[in-house]
């Protein structure tokens, strides 16, 4: 009993905590006409019936009568109007929404994208801000927009949807209501304008709005909705039924390269990680340091998308891609594997092998799952790894060394055998892995045995072969030069990854080392600083809070020419904690990044950073390196913050003391001997006593007895007072 009333204590304080955000009911269908505002708005005047605080802050009627009749009696809120290429948009105002602050508001259409020049682009952003601040919130949602089921549409309906929800947005709503409308019915209701007017219906009737379409996107609804209740159900037997935590449930890992491909196996990893209930995550191994900047650029962004999605992201390292990724998932009790058919041609995977291959024959007891990676975006050059452009400079040294082992053979062909002879281009082979890397030693393994044919095999001076055992060298040379070029270009490569994850950790101990010789924050601060900027080469600027929870331009650079844009911006993170500015989804438009301290208790302040470079923290590595800086730094602060607060709370508690004690020795102490002394020395002037010495002498005894009192006080009082100082 006792077990269960702490587990139920720490469920009460979840609850608590999260008693302050808002609840979301999103009124999902299928397609547009099924109904979804006109059940939302129905729903909303019987909550405004009850009593509720309701408002209309963005409704879309589509000019239909029946819909525009239950806006009667709700108040709406005025559109906010965004200039932009000399044109007036209306817009969602979000700012006029946080200041009414009802009970309920409805957004509709929680997919659309926001005019230029907004806070958030998109309003399912403006929708989690409104959650957030705790207001409940009515929206609707089709099936097409969730992120992850736009490949499926994409395939069922031809048409790629633009406009996406994340799918962890959905799975964190209260309440999923399903407008369902048979196929039939939503055809007849396109037909007689009500759900499109004009030629946008004909286009509609005559591309999306196929039977075959509705018919796939309802069962797709239909699939959704069952899934949130399948979650609601399972939230309310773990906390009514049973706190047994269950010992093994499945876990998916993804594996993707930078192929465009790869976004479809997130968005099924997705799917299927969501049908299951169960987690993931997506990997990526590093096996070639030589990626274009347009991949690499590519695979950072899917790595982002994973991230939104839901899933914990990991980059790998390692020359063996399956065993790489078997090592990590059996390390992590990961049950599945998802991997993509391969792109690679035949010839290539039987020349390297196939990592498929490796992986169904290591998984054992990890299931293997192979999915299609077909994509609507063009088809993916297949280029061979590690094979980038060389330099001229490495060219011709390769060709140098070449020739220079062909001079060395020719200076010993009458003292060796042609065995030792072919060692000399092997070592030669091996020195422009180590220098050139692995595609330069290839052609240099592929030149050593044409010049040691050439010069050194009878018939002398032509490419044709005598003896057939020459062909058997041959064979062994160039595969022993390909091995060893390829065993040194993986040498190179791990050297090089080993090289630059210890300077990350360097790095980072070099902050905690440097963040610990201080208590002062803004000591601690100008550290923080001067690391950021030493390692991600951009400029930085700290707003630090005053006394009303206002920022101020502390410490960095460029305070003057801060717009009031940028400070607004930097205001907003503090107040929120959330990160927001360029490259990140809310504020985009400004010109940088803006990360808050927060600590364990509250937020010390704000950071932000200015890089030259486009999309810097969009690749997840970098932004996660930027975030544990700012955590490392925001916790040292807060510890010197409460350090100075203890310091202060023991001064004024030692001030206290010493006042008391104070009170208490001039209230009860010193009145007793000051009367005995006053007593005292009023008889002893008295003229009966002038003559009695016995009187006089005792008298006198008692004055000095209690001023050796009064003299023990004042030195106790003077020591207490010096010990305090």
């Amino acid at each position: 009993m006792e077990e269960k009333s702490d587990i139920e204590q720490i469920l009460a304080n979840a609850k608590a905590q999260e008693s302050h955000r808002g609840k979301l009911k999103i009124f999902f269908g299928a397609a547009a006409g099924v109904g979804k505002t006109y059940a939302m708005l129905e729903s909303a005047r019987l909550q405004k019936k009850e009593g509720i605080d309701v408002i209309i802050g963005w409704v879309e009627t589509h000019k239909r009568v029946e819909t525009e009749a239950l806006l009667e009696g709700l108040p709406i809120l005025p559109p906010k109007i965004i200039k932009y290429k000399n044109i007036e948009l209306s817009e969602f105002d979000i700012d006029a929404a946080l200041n009414k602050k009802p009970t309920l508001i409805l957004v509709d259409e929680l997919a659309h994208t926001n005019a230029p020049g907004s806070r958030h682009p998109k309003r399912w952003q403006d929708v989690e801000e409104l959650l957030d601040k705790g207001i409940d919130v009515y929206t609707t949602l089709n099936v097409q927009h969730c992120e992850s089921a736009t490949d499926v549409v994409a395939q069922v309906t031809g048409i790629i949807v633009r406009e996406t929800v994340p799918d962890t947005l959905v799975e964190k709503a209260d309440e999923i209501e399903l407008v369902d409308l048979p196929t039939e019915t939503l055809l007849k209701r396109l037909k007689e304008g009500k759900v499109y007017l004009g030629e946008m219906a004909k286009h509609a009737e005559q591309n999306f709005f196929q039977p075959g379409n509705l018919i796939a996107l309802r069962q797709l609804a239909l699939r959704y909705t069952a899934h949130n209740v399948d979650e609601k159900l399972l939230s309310y037997k773990q906390t009514h039924a049973t706190f047994k935590i269950l010992g093994a449930r499945d876990k998916f890992l993804v594996c993707i390269s930078e192929s465009p491909n790869s976004v479809r196996l997130i968005h099924a990893g997705k799917r299927i990680a969501s049908d299951l209930g169960v987690k993931w995550s997506v990997a990526h191994v590093e096996t070639s340091l030589q990626l274009a900047k347009k991949d690499r650029t590519r695979l950072s962004e899917m790595m982002r998308i994973a991230e939104k999605l839901g899933a914990e992201i990991v980059t790998l390292s390692g020359q063996d891609i399956a065993e790489t990724l078997i090592s990590y998932a059996r390390s992590n009790n990961i049950t599945k594997i998802i991997v993509g058919k391969p792109e690679k041609p035949k010839w290539y995977e039987f020349i390297f092998g196939s990592v498929i291959d490796k992986l169904a024959h290591k998984c054992k007891e990890i299931d293997l799952y192979l999915l299609s990676g077909e994509s609507q975006e063009e088809p993916v050059k297949v280029t061979t790894p590690d094979v980038a452009p060389f330099p001229k400079k490495f060219f011709f040294n390769t060709i140098t060394i070449v020739i220079l082992c062909t001079v060395i053979d020719s200076l010993l062909f009458r003292h060796l055998a042609l065995a030792n002879l072919a060692m000399i281009y092997l070592i030669g082979v091996t020195w422009v892995a180590f220098r050139y890397g692995r595609g330069m030693s290839i052609m240099a393994s592929f030149l050593s045995v044409m010049l040691f044919d050439f010069f050194f095999t009878h018939p002398y001076y032509t490419f044709a072969v005598a003896d057939v055992q020459h062909l058997v060298t041959f064979a062994v040379m160039l595969t022993v030069g390909l091995a060893i070029a390829n065993l040194t270009g993986q040498l190179r490569r791990q050297t090089t990854t080993t090289r630059i994850r210890e300077s990350k950790t360097q790095i980072l101990y070099a902050l905690s080392r440097d963040l610990s010789k201080s208590s002062y924050p803004d000591e601690l601060f100008k550290i923080a600083i001067r690391h950021i900027q030493e390692f991600f080469k951009c400029q930085v600027i700290v707003f630090v809070p005053d006394p009303n929870n206002k920022l101020n331009a502390r410490l960095g650079y460029t305070k003057e020419e801060l717009s009031d844009n940028e400070i607004a911006v930097a205001q907003w993170v503090y107040e929120n904690e959330k990160v927001a500015g360029k490259d990140t989804d809310t504020l985009p438009g400004s010109s940088g990044i803006y990360l808050p301290f927060v600590a364990t208790e509250k937020t010390v302040g704000v950071i932000g950073i200015f890089s030259s470079e486009d999309k810097q923290f969009v690749d997840p590595e970098q932004f996660h390196m930027l975030e544990m800086f700012v955590s490392q730094t925001a916790l040292a602060v807060e510890g010197a913050q409460l350090a100075a607060a203890t310091l202060d709370a023991e001064a004024k508690i030692g001030s206290e003391r010493l006042r008391n004690m104070l009170l208490t020795t001039f209230s009860l102490d010193l009145p007793e001997p000051l009367r005995a002394i006053s007593e005292a020395t009023s008889d002893l002037l008295k003229p009966e006593n002038s003559d009695n010495k016995p009187k006089r002498e005792k008298l006198i005894k008692t004055i000095v007895k209690e001023v050796e009192r009064l003299n023990s006080l004042s030195s106790e009082m003077i020591q207490i007072i010096e010990s305090k100082e």
